[in-house]
């Protein structure tokens, strides 16, 4: 009986219907993102095509090879560009990390006069152009005669990724409910043993993607480096740059290689650690 009624339901239906519904319907939508996608990532397929090229000139193809990647491990310019690079990075984002989050924490929770101009300050370095956050640091280690040097980078990048660390930490604790370091309070504990067993715990997603963001940042920055290093302070954009001036090589398309997939890996860690923090809330 149910066989009869679906046979009728469907003879009843116009032939054109059914033979649309057999078509691959594919929108407009899909098509644009899918030409924006390509458009955007075709260079990086470029760039590692080339980078398995035989040949010392990029423009010209003369076979496979991956020489150029076990070229870059016996290179000690670029090592100890990427070691200078990696000290700072990981300097600033652990200084960042502390002071972002008690920076976060203090506009969130405290109340105190000129609160929303210091809100506003501690945010300009997100919009301020580079050029002028790496003026401005020069002119102020000049003013108090400060040597350049690989610990100058580090304060310089530290002053740009605390206000990424904060912003990461703030979007969190605004969504975060008031009421349980008033439980804990209310139970006994201190304000450091409710910040450090209750509210820390809830924004260590948080500090950990403001982090990796700032570290991402810090490795790629060459605009403050440039102005802010000093001699024997090479950072590995820096070193890059002083390569490229004659033409790009193919050691150096291999090197940018390896920086997007270890960048592409900063990201996914940091997209997962805010997915997991995410399912944690809803359960």
């Amino acid at each position: 009986m149910t066989d009869k009624v679906s046979y009728q339901q469907e003879e009843d239906i116009p032939v054109d219907m059914l033979v649309s519904k057999s078509k691959l319907n594919v929108s407009w939508q899909a098509v644009f993102s899918a030409l924006m996608f390509f458009y955007m990532y075709l260079p990086i397929l470029v760039l590692t095509f080339y980078s398995f090229n035989d040949s010392a000139y990029s423009a010209d193809w003369k076979g496979f090879t991956l020489k150029w990647y076990t070229q870059l491990f016996d290179d000690s310019r670029i090592l100890t560009a990427l070691q200078n690079s990696l000290t700072v990075a990981l300097l600033a984002v652990g200084i960042s990390a502390v002071l972002g989050t008690f920076m976060a924490v203090g506009l969130a929770r405290y109340r105190f006069p000129g609160k929303t101009l210091y809100r506003g300050i501690s945010y300009l370095p997100l919009i301020v152009p580079d050029i002028a956050i790496a003026v401005a640091t020069l002119v102020f280690l000049a003013v108090i005669a400060v040597p350049l040097s690989l610990w100058t980078v580090v304060a310089a990048h530290v002053v740009f990724c605390i206000s990424y660390v904060a912003v990461n930490v703030s979007a969190r604790i605004s969504g975060l409910d008031p009421h349980l370091e008033e439980a804990a309070l209310d139970l006994g504990a201190t304000p450091f043993q409710a910040f450090l067993k209750v509210l820390l715990p809830e924004l260590m997603p948080a500090i950990v993607g403001g982090c990796l963001i700032a570290f991402v940042l810090s490795m790629d920055d060459f605009l403050i480096a440039s102005f802010t290093a000093g001699t024997g302070a090479t950072t590995l954009p820096m070193e890059i740059f002083s390569r490229i001036r004659t033409g790009v090589k193919p050691d150096i398309n291999a090197l940018s290689v390896i920086l997007i997939l270890l960048s592409g890996a900063v990201a996914f860690v940091g997209e997962l650690l805010r997915y997991q923090s995410e399912q944690k809330r809803f359960k």
